[in-house]
């Protein structure tokens, strides 16, 4: 074969490569999945897990892009960022999605209102949690799955041991009217921080206490700053998995039906 023609096939076969791998890019969906918790907590494992499963099932025409521990936004700031397409995907609290427009939401908030996970499980499963999801759409988003975080407990510099013990204190909370309402029903003046202001403000006596999960006072490191703990499983704390409506409706049948199977993958 002459030299002209070797070098004819082999800047075809170059130009051919190029042109295959720009069409390529050009088609690989991204997905910015943004949340607030720490790499190494259940949330943090569980978005890292989804990003695993749906590149691997989408032959990498999906790219997950995960942002924990507020790497892209702040707590405050995420769901204004999903809805102007800043950022595809979060996982933000229940309580969130109640204060952004969505009250219904508030429900989850009622203390002691489960029993235990599988009571839980039977409503963020059923046809109340699916349908708590769909009112999302009038609000630029699309619910995916919950994520549940467990069950609160209360933590302080005293033992809170009865309701009296908590008259007087400064305690954080998600934003949520119930939970407002629960901390004034026990004399203590609630404050809402996002998640990252908490340890500081213990620091400096700011905030006498916070209620949250086993996991967020672990992660947090809430226990260096708080020397008691009431495990009183009163409240549960979850998150909903939502996506931005418009960045959904354009990605290919195919591929939302790979995200939806590896987020149920992902969520067990």
């Amino acid at each position: 074969m002459k030299l002209a023609t070797k070098l004819h096939l082999f800047l075809l076969g170059l130009a051919l490569s190029l042109t295959s791998a720009i069409v390529s890019a050009q088609t690989t969906t991204v997905i910015k999945f943004s949340h607030v918790s720490a790499s190494d907590t259940p949330k943090g494992k569980a978005a890292l897990r989804f990003k695993e499963l749906v590149e691997e099932a989408s032959r990498r025409r999906i790219r997950v892009d995960v942002y924990p521990n507020n790497l892209l936004y702040k707590e405050s700031d995420e769901l204004e960022a999903l809805q102007l397409g800043a950022v595809q995907m979060l996982a933000p609290s229940l309580a969130k999605l109640a204060e952004f427009g969505s009250p219904d939401f508030e429900v989850f908030d009622l203390p002691f209102a489960f029993a235990d996970k599988d009571a839980v499980a039977r409503i963020t499963e059923g046809p109340i949690g699916k349908g708590l999801l769909k009112k999302l759409d009038s609000k630029g988003m699309v619910g995916l799955a919950y994520w549940n975080s467990g069950f609160k407990i209360m933590s302080a510099n005293k033992a809170l041991k009865m309701p009296a013990d908590f008259v007087g204190l400064n305690m954080r909370i998600h934003p949520s009217r119930v939970l407002g309402m629960q901390m004034e029903a026990l004399g203590a003046a609630p404050q809402i921080l996002d998640a990252h202001e908490v340890y500081p403000a213990l620091q400096v006596h700011a905030i006498d206490g916070a209620e949250g999960t086993p996991a967020s006072l672990y992660a947090r490191k809430w226990y260096a700053v708080q020397s008691n703990v009431t495990i009183s499983n009163h409240g549960y704390l979850g998150s909903a998995v939502v996506v931005n409506k418009k960045f959904w409706e354009n990605v290919p049948s195919d591929l939302r039906n790979v995200i939806e199977v590896s987020m149920r993958e992902a969520t067990t």
